[in-house]
């Protein structure tokens, strides 16, 4: 669905407030800081900045940001029992809706010092999503962002999660089309100004495999291997990709 101007206004806004999510939240996670203690500063922002949660209580989930550390890939549920050490890593998934619009968006980071191997994970996995991004200009086709995210990652020695993959973003957070992280063998829709897609490469240390936990909602890695995730909410315009998830 292409998107007015006023429907883009909106969604910059909710934009802006995911990526004050993001500063805020980078902010506390230092070893011995609780995931839900995260969870509360994403909720301080929300509250600040007049926002709903598009997280809370959508199929069940308690929290308004998802908190995966390590071998998790995403959806991870904040906890009082889930403390960060030094050399973690941990991918925090953050939305919000102003206005009745979405914006979703997510990044991973390190806890004090971490390894060099979880380090290129990262900067990799970012990478990925910034080639993905590129490839959001009108005439493309939407499946050239998930080609470009696999290159990346895959020459980097690294897997593309399969099962969990991006979304168009508007009214409603998880909108059609889908946006995978790797090429399905089609080209995909046609990109055209003022579709707005949440891209966001999951990208393995090890294989690709994943596995659901038995709360229903974290999926971790099924060799234990790390995994990070980083997103962003991008229309594409005539100028080229407009990231509405950047302070």
């Amino acid at each position: 669905m292409r998107r007015n101007a006023d429907e883009l206004a909106k969604m910059r806004r909710a934009g802006r407030v995911v990526a004050e999510m993001h500063e805020e939240t980078r902010r506390v996670i230092r070893p011995g800081v609780t995931t839900a203690a995260i969870d509360r500063v994403a909720r301080e922002v929300l509250e600040r900045r007049g926002a709903r949660s598009n997280f809370l209580n959508y199929h069940g989930f308690p929290a308004v940001i998802c908190t995966s550390p390590n071998s998790m890939i995403v959806h991870g549920i904040p906890s009082e029992s889930v403390v960060l050490v030094e050399g973690d890593i941990v991918s925090i998934d953050c939305g919000a809706i102003i206005e009745g619009y979405h914006g979703d968006a997510a990044y991973t980071t390190g806890v004090g010092e971490v390894s060099p191997e979880a380090r290129r994970l990262m900067e990799v996995t970012e990478a990925s999503l910034g080639a993905g991004i590129e490839q959001l200009r009108p005439g493309n086709r939407l499946h050239e962002v998930g080609r470009a995210v696999q290159q990346v990652a895959e020459a980097a020695g690294f897997s593309v999660v399969r099962e969990y993959v991006g979304h168009a973003i508007g009214t409603a957070m998880h909108e059609e089309p889908q946006v995978p992280n790797y090429w399905p063998g089609v080209a995909g829709p046609l990109l055209k100004p003022g579709m707005v897609f949440a891209v966001e490469p999951m990208v393995n240390a090890g294989g690709p495999e994943t596995i659901l936990l038995d709360d229903g909602w974290g999926v971790v890695t099924a060799d234990g291997e790390l995994s990070a995730h980083f997103e962003h909410t991008i229309a594409v315009t005539e100028e080229g990709p407009e990231v509405f998830t950047v302070p």
